[in-house]
């Protein structure tokens, strides 16, 4: 695996790949609110991500029944395996509007594609926003025309880009890499949006697989990357699929999964390297650099989230399979009683192993052991041995659970299986966002 000392974090985003460009415009998408927090003013709604040449896509998208019209025409274009322009939009998900919906999605990329004088089938489109509200699209096109105006390759450009896909985000969220790759200095960046509506489980067609990579099934979370790196389509997919099941599809918020989550990947091949097959020595360096590029933006996404305080690592192990250690660290990740009781600072371990007992792993409750520690931490100290109380003092455990970050360790002895989930605590301030009132329109949420 690549080392960290070969992965440097640079500056950029987006646009610190080779080739890459970004713009981020004010079109006055929002027609009905999508929460008190993106009443902003003028707040940028439509940025448009560029490659000078075409590049290689991969995508993962929302595994919700309910879909969508971007994501929809987003799963139709994957098929072509290139693309060479993004253009995404918030203050609208337009998700739940029907033929409409479909026709504005459809429009959106082919007038992105004539706006920049690309060929057919080159752009991919997202969405973010008010559920079941149809597209203002004589904005929308103004603000795709200014956009391609504005195309450049500095950190302005990216930033503008950030925040015009933002909804209830409170800051941006943004990162890129450098390393070596056969030689060769490669380049990844990437950007995403989301704080409300988070859950994701995504595959790469949108469809319910019978079990995603890493565990079970699961406003909105967006996930844009670009790289100048050489990969031929299947590889760029089968490094994706791994990225994401290790970051994005581990988050929780509140437990919804979105209508339009969505991960887009673009590699133009800039670089210069050779390509690689998978498995191979370069593919686990380049894995290992997605890796760490998905799991710092999905990071962000949960510190950021509604109302967040208290940001906490769900790790269990000694399940008998992998399905099964998914199964209790989603239940304990979004029960709403030790979500509040993280907010409190209570190390209540009573609602953490009732959370385990009804989730649909198989449990022994006379084998389950519960323990903190600081994020990272080796030293684990334990509320429940065997499913009982140790003689760890409350003070102690209360000290635990008090910083802003910290790590649940949860243990079943039953097998040697084990999964992860990155959780927030629930606050008043998520209630209070996210009620809106219904006397004024503009408050209510996506």
């Amino acid at each position: 695996m690549i080392m960290k000392k070969n992965l440097k974090e640079i500056p950029g985003s987006i646009v610190a790949p080779a080739g890459f460009l970004a713009a981020g415009v004010f079109c006055d998408i929002k027609r009905l609110g999508t929460g008190k927090g993106s009443n902003k003013g003028r707040k940028r709604d439509l940025a448009l991500i560029v490659s000078e040449v075409p590049a290689t896509v991969a995508g993962m998208f929302t595994t919700n029944q309910v879909c969508a019209a971007p994501v929809k025409v987003c799963v139709e274009r994957m098929k072509k395996g290139m693309a060479q322009v993004i253009v995404v939009n918030s203050g609208n998900a337009n998700a739940c509007t029907g033929r409409q919906g479909m026709a504005d999605a459809r429009e959106m990329v082919l007038f992105t594609e004539r706006a920049l004088g690309f060929s057919a089938g080159r752009a991919l489109v997202g969405s973010t926003g008010r559920i079941g509200v149809t597209m203002p699209m004589d904005n929308v096109r103004a603000g795709i025309i200014e956009a391609a105006v504005e195309l450049g390759c500095t950190r302005t450009h990216a930033a503008n880009a950030v925040e015009a896909i933002m909804t209830s985000d409170t800051r941006p969220k943004q990162i890129a890499v450098e390393f070596k790759l056969g030689g060769k200095t490669v380049r990844i960046g990437g950007i995403c949006k989301g704080a409300g509506m988070i859950q994701p489980g995504m595959s790469a067609t949108g469809a319910r697989p019978a079990a995603l990579p890493h565990g079970g099934l699961h406003a909105t979370m967006l996930g844009f990357i670009t790289t100048d790196a050489a990969v031929d389509q299947k590889v760029l997919q089968a490094a994706l699929n791994e990225a994401v099941a290790q970051s994005f599809n581990r988050i929780t918020v509140d437990g919804d999964m979105s209508t339009n989550d969505t991960v887009l990947v673009l590699a133009n091949g800039l670089a210069g390297n050779d390509k690689f097959k998978i498995q191979n020595s370069k593919f686990k360096i380049f894995q290992a650099a997605l890796n760490h590029v998905c799991l710092e933006l999905a990071k962000m996404i949960v510190r950021d989230g509604e109302g967040v305080h208290r940001v906490v690592t769900v790790r269990v192990n000694g399940a008998k399979t992998v399905q099964a250690a998914d199964a209790v660290a989603r239940a304990v990740a979004n029960s709403a009683l030790v979500k509040t009781s993280w907010h409190g600072g209570d190390p209540n371990w009573g609602r953490i192993i009732d959370a385990i007992g009804y989730s649909s792993a198989m449990v022994v409750e006379e084998k389950i052991d519960i323990g903190y520690s600081t994020v990272g931490g080796k030293k684990i100290l334990w509320s429940l041995k065997r499913g009982q109380p140790t003689k760890a003092a409350f003070k102690q455990l209360c000290a635990a659970v008090a910083p802003k970050e910290f790590e649940l360790h949860i243990n079943l002895n039953l097998g040697q299986a084990g999964a992860v989930m990155y959780a927030a605590d629930l606050t008043e301030e998520y209630v209070d966002f996210n009620k809106g009132d219904v006397g004024d329109p503009s408050s209510l949420g996506g």
